[in-house]
């Protein structure tokens, strides 16, 4: 069993403050309870953010090399643990050994090196006109993370705000505290200074909103769902402090007309159903020209259908869990109504995939001929389901995928790259990418309307960091 019954403050492990309660932590494939989380509470928040604030002035005044050579003890810490970390993440959230493997907990040690790249890279001074515009760390950083791709995100604000000179106070998802425990220990052991990093595990409502309204905390960045950000953003007005927001989803995959349907449909679906749909940026709307798109539909329903659903510690799962019995609920609610409002079902449905009666797993599903006023094509399922929508001109393509409260990413396909180009410069959405491109992590990542505010990585994520002061000489 993983007691997870301590907080990582000032240095040290700790017991809760009087009145903290805890969790159980389920294996959301198996539904078995493997250990129990402490759930913190304000007088929690209190002592950590005490702790960072007493630390700031120290590690704020480091130079560029010593915090690139903490940064470093704490990569080769990272790296020592690659498998340890991979297997909490498999536990926690159910999502197959081999990806977290080969994703999820390397992707952890990927963002703490650009971390470092963009330390290396940031100018902190610069001349302009007469004027030396200084470049300092804002504070005290509080961090509250989510538990879909937990390691990653813990690595990533973690190792951008202690590379800028900040302090800070992580609150991992309860439903994550395995592999934020490990990472703990990984800083610990790298020689991080007594508080600098200190770590609360709680609840949204009660360590999440104890961080955002608390007046020593000068900047709070949360990944999650657009209800959280909305939440922290109000309890964080009082102080003024800022706030870094990557919320929801619902991006468009724009198939234009000279693209390779088979290529492009087949990469649409595994990017849309990889980690079981709990992505944010995963494209769950598929715009496809409408006299391609019946062809799209029987592309897209036999990619489904050929991914295995099963044991996450089976290599021959594609696809494990959803990451608890909430989540799994509301995926399923989400799959009813589509049905309901007469969406054509092409792959999957409710109810969990044949041979699994235990486990919160959820079956790959596809939706053809989705409207766009249709709840599906509206909102968020965080799930593997997949809404394919026709189109008849390239402007109303356009006009679709913009058509959303959100703008975190969007995806085009066509046989002209150049093509691909002039239309995703059209796209309301933070990040595009074309034909399948990978992500740069150097790259600023975040979302317009209500996907977010302010960005994460390379330069533009550090620089969130960070107050700049212009001093006229």
């Amino acid at each position: 069993m993983h007691n997870q019954g301590q907080f990582y403050i000032g240095g040290q492990w700790v017991a809760p403050a009087p009145g903290a309660t805890s969790a159980d932590i389920v294996n959301p494939a198996t539904e078995s309870v493997i250990g129990s989380v402490a759930l913190g509470t304000e007088a929690d928040v209190s002592r950590a953010v005490s702790a960072a604030r007493a630390a700031f002035p120290a590690w704020s005044a480091t130079s560029r090399e010593e915090r690139i050579a903490v940064l470093t003890r704490v990569m080769e810490g990272y790296k020592a643990r690659l498998d340890e970390l991979a297997m909490a993440i498999h536990q926690e959230i159910g999502a197959p050994l081999w990806l977290c493997k080969a994703r999820q907990a390397p992707l952890g040690l990927a963002m703490l090196g650009s971390a470092v790249a963009a330390l290396q890279q940031m100018e902190f001074e610069r001349r302009l006109g007469n004027t030396d515009v200084v470049s300092e760390p804002i504070g005290v950083a509080a961090l509250v993370t989510p538990w879909n791709w937990p390691a990653v995100t813990v690595a990533l604000k973690t190792g951008y705000a202690l590379a800028a000179g900040c302090t800070v106070v992580l609150k991992p998802s309860e439903l994550a505290a395995l592999d934020a425990h490990i990472f703990a220990q990984i800083l610990h052991e790298a020689g991080v200074p007594s508080g600098v990093f200190n770590m609360v595990y709680g609840t949204g409502p009660v360590v999440g909103a104890a961080l955002a309204r608390h007046p020593d905390v000068d900047v709070i960045s949360l990944t999650g769902s657009t209800r959280a950000g909305v939440d922290v953003a109000a309890a964080a007005a009082p102080s003024v402090k800022r706030v870094l927001l990557e919320l929801g989803g619902k991006s468009p995959f724009v198939i234009l007309d000279d693209a390779d349907l088979a290529a492009a449909v087949k990469d649409g679906v595994l990017n849309c159903m990889m980690n079981s749909g709990q992505t944010c940026v995963a494209p769950t709307r598929m715009l496809v020209p409408r006299h391609r798109h019946d062809e799209a539909a029987q592309i897209a329903a036999a990619v489904a259908h050929a991914l295995t659903v099963g044991d996450p510690a089976s290599d021959d799962s594609k696809l494990g869990s959803v990451a608890s019995g909430a989540q799994f609920d509301k995926v399923q609610r989400m799959i009813g109504i589509g049905i309901e409002e007469g969406a054509r079902l092409v792959a999957g449905g409710t109810g969990r995939p044949d041979g699994l009666d235990k486990g919160f797993f959820v079956r790959p599903t596809v939706f053809a001929d989705v409207g766009n006023d249709a709840t599906i094509a509206r909102e968020e399922i965080f799930g593997p389901v997949l809404a394919i929508m026709p189109y008849d001109t390239e402007e109303e393509a356009v006009a679709i995928a913009n058509d959303t409260e959100y703008g975190l990413a969007a995806y085009v396909w066509s046989g002209d790259a150049a093509h691909a180009r002039r239309v995703a410069q059209r796209l309301r959405a933070g990040t595009v990418r074309i034909n399948g491109a990978s992500a740069d992590l150097g790259a600023p990542f975040g979302g317009y309307k209500r996907s977010g505010n302010g960005r994460e990585c390379g330069v533009y994520g550090l620089a969130e960091y960070m107050e700049h002061k212009a001093i006229a000489c």
